[in-house]
C-alpha cells in the first residue's frame, strides 16, 4: 500500500510529509486549495506525464516520493525481474521535474525510467478521476470490465494463444500465395539455369584445363600436316631431291676434265643423300605425334558451349557452377513452398474451427458472468440510492477478433418502465460517478491492486446518494486501500484517516499544506463544508454527530 508521499516544490506546495492508512483515506479542502495538485503529484511519481509547469515558481525542481508497504507477491516477482530490492516488502518511488523541464526518475535511489515506474505503478495504485467515467460511454471498453469482473481469464488466454497462431498462418500463406506468381516465374528461371548449366557438368577449373589440351591438340595438327608438307617438297613429284639428282646428273660427264666439277659434283651427292635422311627423320618424326581428331572436334565443342553460357551469364566457370548450385537450392525451396501452402491451408481450417469452438465456449462462459454482473451491479446500484435502475448487458455475437466473438454494451434504464438504451445516451453525471463506483466495487476484489485513488467520485451527486457512496467507499476500503479526494461532508465523516489541504500565505507567497486531522480537527473541517467558513457551535455539534454516526455504520 501507499504508505506516505513527500512533495517537495510542487506548485503552492512547497514542502509536504503525508502520511496514509491502510484503509479510507480522505483529502478534504478549500475549492483552489492544490487537491489536484496532489493527485498530479501522485500521477506524476506513477511515470505519468508532466510538465515544467507543476514546479514552484522560483524553484530549481520538483520532487515528489512514494513510500510503498507490504508488496504484494506479484510486485516482488516483478521488481526481482527488475533486479530492484525490496528490503522488508518496502520500496520508494522518486520523481524530479526540473524547472527546464527535464526530469529523472528513481526506484530505491535507483535511477529508473519514467516508463519503469508506471509499468511497476500499475500494480500498485489505480486512479479514477472523472475521466474515467469516460470509459463507462465507450462501449469497446465494456468487454474488459466484465472480464475483469469474471476473474478467470484461463478460457481467454486458451483462445488468444489459438487466435494468435491462426493469425500467424494466414499472415504466412498470404505471403506465400501473393508470392506464387513471381514463384512461378522465378521456378522457371531457375529450371532454365539448370538445364544450360548442369547438362554441362562442369568442374572448377576445367575450362582452362580444356583451352590449354585444345590448343596443344591444334598445334599438334598443324606440326603433323607441316611435316608432311616439308617431306612432300623434299620427296614429291618435282621434289627438291628429284631436282638435286638432276642436277647431279648434268655435270657428272664433265667431271674428269675439271677437277672443280668433282668437288661441285661431291656436294650436291652429299645434299641428296642428306635431303633423303632429313625426309625420312621427318617421316618417323610425324609417326611420333599424336593427334586425336575425335578428340579435337569434342575439346572445341565443348569449350565453345561453356564459352557461350560464360557469355549468356556474364561470369566465369567457377561462377557458372556457383549459379547451379545455387539454382538447385532455390528451387527445392521454392518447391517446398507448394507443400507448405498446402499445409498451411490445412492447418489454417484446423485452427479456424479450433478458436471457433474455443470462442463459443469463450461466449458462454462470459453470457454467465453477465448475469451475475448484471446482479451485483444493481444491488450495488440500489444501495447507492439508484433504486429502480435496470443494468443490462447487451452480449451479441460477431467475427472473432483477439478477445473472442463477442461484442458487449451496458444499457441502462434509469426509469421504471423504459427499455434498457446505451449508458452514453442517458447517464447523467452524478449517474456516471455511482456506477463507476458500483462497476469499481464488485470487482475490488478481483485484482490485486492494493490502493485505490477516487478523485471527486462525488461528482454530480447530494444528499442520501453522497452518504451511500461514502459508506460503499469504506467498504472497499476493507479490502483495498481507497484515496478519496472529495467536496461532500457525507463522504468526508466516513474516513478512517482525514487530512486537510489547506492554503495559506506565508509571506508573500501562497503555500498549500497538508495536515493529518485529529478529532476536533475533523469536527471543524466538517462543519466548514457544511456550512461554511466560521461555522456556529450548532454546525460543530452536527458534524460531531454526523462523524460518530458514520463510525457506528
Amino acid at each position: 500500500m501507499l504508505k506516505e508521499i513527500y512533495i517537495k516544490n510542487l506548485a503552492v506546495i512547497k514542502e509536504a510529509v503525508i502520511p496514509l492508512g491502510e484503509r479510507l483515506n480522505i483529502f478534504t479542502g478549500e475549492t483552489g486549495a492544490g487537491k489536484s495538485i496532489l493527485i498530479n503529484g501522485i500521477n506524476a511519481v506513477l511515470g505519468q506525464r508532466c510538465t515544467k509547469d507543476i514546479v514552484r515558481t522560483g524553484c530549481d525542481k520538483a520532487v515528489i516520493t512514494a513510500l510503498f508497504t507490504e508488496l504484494s507477491a506479484e510486485v516482488c516477482g516483478k521488481l526481482d525481474e527488475l533486479g530492484i530490492a525490496h528490503d522488508d516488502g518496502e520500496i520508494t518511488m522518486t520523481r524530479e521535474i526540473s524547472a527546464d523541464g527535464g526530469s529523472v526518475s528513481r526506484i530505491n535511489q535507483r535511477t529508473a525510467s519514467a516508463a519503469l515506474l508506471k509499468e511497476i505503478g500499475a500494480l500498485l495504485i489505480n486512479i479514477h478521476g472523472q475521466h474515467d467515467n469516460q470509459i463507462l460511454l465507450d462501449s469497446d471498453k465494456h468487454l474488459k470490465i466484465l472480464d475483469d469482473f469474471g476473474g478467470d481469464d484461463t478460457l481467454l488466454n486458451e483462445y488468444r494463444v489459438t487466435f494468435r497462431e491462426l493469425q500467424q498462418t494466414a499472415r504466412r500463406l498470404g505471403e506465400l500465395k501473393k508470392q506464387e506468381q513471381s514463384r512461378i516465374e522465378r521456378s522457371r528461371s531457375l529450371n532454365e539455369i539448370i538445364d544450360d548449366i548442369g547438362e554441362l557438368e562442369l568442374r572448377e577449373g576445367e575450362d582452362d584445363e580444356l583451352e590449354k589440351e585444345y590448343e596443344t591438340a591444334r598445334n599438334s595438327e598443324k606440326t603433323i600436316i607441316a611435316i608432311k608438307n616439308a617431306v612432300g617438297l623434299i620427296t614429291g613429284d618435282e621434289a627438291v631431291n628429284d631436282m638435286l639428282v638432276s642436277a647431279e646428273t648434268e655435270i657428272a660427264s664433265y667431271t674428269d676434265n675439271s677437277p672443280r666439277l668433282v668437288g661441285l659434283y661431291e656436294r650436291l651427292s652429299a645434299a641428296e643423300i642428306e635431303l633423303a635422311d632429313i625426309a625420312s627423320e621427318l617421316e618417323a618424326l610425324a609417326d611420333k605425334v599424336e593427334l586425336d581428331g575425335q578428340r579435337l572436334e569434342y575439346l572445341g565443342t565443348r569449350l565453345n558451349n561453356i564459352n557461350k553460357l560464360k557469355r549468356k551469364y556474364a561470369t566465369d566457370c567457377e561462377g557458372l557452377i556457383k549459379l547451379y548450385t545455387d539454382a538447385c537450392r532455390e528451387i527445392i525451396q521454392l518447391e517446398s513452398s507448394d507443400s507448405e501452402i498446402k499445409e498451411l491451408a490445412a492447418k489454417r481450417e484446423e485452427l479456424l474451427h479450433k478458436v471457433t469452438e474455443q470462442a463459443k465456449a469463450l461466449y458462454d462462459y462470459r453470457e454467465n458472468v453477465a448475469k451475475r454482473f448484471t446482479e451485483r451491479v444493481t444491488a450495488e446500484l440500489e444501495f447507492l440510492n439508484m433504486a429502480g435502475v435496470i443494468i443490462a448487458v447487451k452480449h451479441e455475437k460477431g467475427k472473432l477478433t483477439v478477445n473472442g466473438m463477442d461484442t458487449v454494451e451496458f444499457l441502462i434504464s434509469a426509469n421504471k418502465g423504459e427499455e434498457p438504451r446505451p449508458i452514453s445516451k442517458i447517464a447523467s453525471g452524478g449517474e456516471l460517478s455511482r456506477i463507476m463506483l458500483a462497476l469499481k466495487s464488485v470487482i475490488a476484489d478481483k485484482d490485486s491492486i492494493p490502493t485505490m485513488i477516487f478523485d471527486e467520485i462525488d461528482t454530480g451527486v447530494s444528499g442520501k446518494a453522497a452518504q451511500k457512496i461514502g459508506i460503499k467507499l469504506r467498504e472497499i476500503g476493507k479490502v483495498r486501500q481507497v484515496i478519496c479526494v472529495t467536496h461532500l461532508s457525507q463522504i468526508a465523516v466516513m474516513a478512517d484517516n482525514h487530512l486537510l489541504i489547506e492554503k495559506q500565505i506565508v509571506g508573500e507567497r501562497t503555500e498549500t499544506h497538508v495536515m493529518q486531522l485529529g478529532m476536533e480537527g475533523r469536527v471543524a473541517e466538517i462543519a466548514r463544508i457544511m456550512g461554511g467558513d466560521d461555522p456556529s457551535e450548532l454546525m460543530l455539534d452536527n458534524a460531531r454527530a454526523e462523524i460518530n454516526r458514520a463510525a457506528e455504520l
